[in-house]
């Protein structure tokens, strides 16, 4: 199994703080964000990397760097200012390796047990969940119908028995992360440059089979996507002291 890891953004939304530095090496608990990810694919013996940068993709060298990560393989997006779908399709040859990938958001600081969930889960293609879901459209969100995963967005449109937020981390096997490659191309080939990934991800999942996907319900987990300044604080405060792995 292996990882791939959406690090290119900008992520505006943070204001000054990620004018200094891609949103992975935000440090908390003295530790970046992408240390931690390191740290927690290695505990559950995922070792091959694969991180998609673009915004201070050297920076995350030099922290690389620093950790003696050589093992981790950089794929440069110089369109990072588009939509996360264009880092999809910039990661082609590294969704297409073969075997099942972990698919995960770089700005998350999460408990080492979700990634558990995942590597573990006898479902080969599946979703987090949390059904502590805040309010609004910011949260994407993942419906949910005969305990099957049928729709995948922050605003919803198929009928559904009940949703909750999606993690941003994800399991492929390899048929599904290469019909990602196939629907980031179609995607981008319609003009739609500034779409998420996760647009990606739902024609997947609309076109496929209601037994392809399922999903592992996290509720409970502590985790938290850092993108506004709010987030930093919360991150710290609430969630860092909650994390299994902490000293």
């Amino acid at each position: 199994m292996r990882a791939v890891i959406f690090a290119a953004g900008l992520g505006s939304r943070l204001g000054s703080a990620a004018e200094e530095m891609p949103k992975i090496l935000l440090r908390f608990g003295g530790r970046s964000l992408l240390e931690r990810h390191l740290a927690q694919l290695g505990a559950v013996g995922i070792d091959e990397i694969t991180l998609g940068v673009g915004f201070g993709a050297g920076q995350i060298s030099a922290e690389l760097e620093r950790l003696n990560a050589a093992h981790v393989e950089l794929v440069h997006n110089p369109h990072y200012r588009d939509g996360s779908v264009v880092t999809l399709w910039t990661l082609r040859q590294a969704m297409l390796r073969g075997g099942d990938i972990l698919l995960m958001d770089g700005d998350v600081l999460y408990d080492r047990r979700m990634l558990e969930r995942l590597v573990t889960s006898p479902r080969k293609n599946l979703f987090l969940l949390d059904r502590d879901v805040a309010p609004g459209e910011e949260p994407m969100k993942l419906a949910i119908r005969d305990g099957r995963p049928v729709d995948f967005r922050k605003t919803l449109e198929q009928s559904h028995d009940f949703y909750g937020e999606s993690v941003g981390f994800f399991r492929f096997d390899e048929s599904v992360a290469r019909d990602l490659t196939v629907a980031a191309e179609r995607i981008i080939a319609a003009g739609r440059r500034a779409d998420y990934m996760e647009e990606a991800i739902r024609d997947v999942l609309l076109s496929s089979p209601p037994s392809r996907f399922g999903f592992e319900d996290v509720t409970g987990l502590p985790w938290i996507e850092i993108d506004f300044t709010e987030d930093m604080a919360r991150a710290s405060e609430k969630i860092l002291p909650r994390l299994c792995d902490e000293p």
